[in-house]
């Protein structure tokens, strides 16, 4: 049986630099849920990713995400898919050091 964790809400995953992807979905998502046409928020909010193949939310100079406000997700209604597969399904080298996630308790009936 796999190992799953339970996300505790640290935002360690959101201080971590790094590229956070988001879809054509998820870009129509985020604009909404801001109020902006989603070219602003294009222009305004992502760039394009390292392998120049689709879009990126920005960083704050930190390398945090620039969504994340004290340990508050400013879009957590409809953060990316990216965001809440953390950590189960994906993470990074050095997660469990940083992160806060226990590992979920499986109840047999």
């Amino acid at each position: 049986m796999p190992v799953t964790y339970e996300c505790q809400r640290c935002t360690a995953c959101c201080r971590w630099p790094g590229p956070v992807r988001v879809t054509d979905v998820e870009v129509n998502q985020l604009a909404e849920f801001l109020g902006l046409p989603v070219e602003d928020f294009i222009q305004q909010h992502t760039q394009l990713t390292p392998d120049r193949r689709g879009l990126m939310l920005m960083e704050q100079a930190s390398g945090a995400c620039e969504f994340l406000a004290g340990n508050d997700c400013q879009v957590e209604p409809v953060k990316p898919q990216q965001c809440r597969d953390f950590p189960n399904g994906w993470n990074f080298p050095g997660w469990q050091a940083e992160c806060r996630a226990s590992i979920e308790k499986l109840h047999a009936f």
